[in-house]
């Protein structure tokens, strides 16, 4: 009898999806107008995250000046309806069909992603996700701050959110895959069994190692 877990995390922009999902999001969620004026409501932050090249201050910026004092439940409402547009129009069909063959094997599936909670979550759902390590913002009762609710889940981070989340699960034998296409998701790639990395690749319905 074989005990080993197989877990596939995936990257989602630029991996599942065919393009990057935080922008129109916001767009969606608080209008472009609002996203222009989070970079020039804090000019200085922003120079300064510019100068050190930190685009997790950056993304703080952006997302937290969007999001902030908005409705929970309104964002959330449009992170429904902005998860069944990215299905339907922007789900890489290569990519799409791997997950579908770690699911049809019994493997654990998630999405480790710097992308936003409001609508990963009911993407998740609506594909059979096992579970969601992403960048979420920080509530402040029914409505959002200005910040982050932790680091942005990428690069390091996305290895440190997955490793702690394995040793949740308390699984003695994992077997890790991992997907990725940027300079973003090469940790988490690098502490992976498989790493795949589907940057201008064409990846096949099943690989040629059979996990599990």
């Amino acid at each position: 009898m074989n005990d080993k877990v197989v877990v596939a995390a995936f990257d989602v922009d630029g991996t599942l999806t065919t393009r990057d999902c935080v922008r129109p999001f916001l767009e969606r969620a608080a209008g472009r107008r609002r996203l222009v004026t989070a970079v020039l409501r804090r000019p200085l932050a922003t120079l300064a995250a510019a100068v050190r090249l930190d685009r997790d201050r950056m993304k703080e910026i952006i997302v937290g000046g969007s999001l902030r004092g908005k409705l929970v439940a309104d964002v959330e409402r449009k992170g429904e309806q902005f998860a069944q547009y990215v299905l339907v129009n922007w789900l890489r069909p290569d990519t799409l069909r791997r997950l579908q063959w770690h699911q049809r094997s019994g493997h654990r599936t998630v999405f480790v992603s710097a992308s936003l909670a409001a609508y990963l979550r009911p993407m998740a759902q609506r594909l059979g996700i096992d579970d969601v390590l992403c960048t979420d913002s920080l509530r402040s009762g029914d409505r959002y701050s200005d910040r982050l609710n932790g680091p942005n889940c990428r690069a390091a981070e996305k290895r440190r959110r997955f490793d702690q989340w394995l040793e949740e699960q308390r699984w003695v034998d994992v077997e890790v895959w991992a997907y990725g296409d940027s300079a973003g998701d090469r940790e988490l790639l690098a502490r992976a069994d498989h790493a795949v990395w589907v940057n201008g690749e064409t990846i096949s319905e099943a690989p040629e190692v059979v996990a599990g």
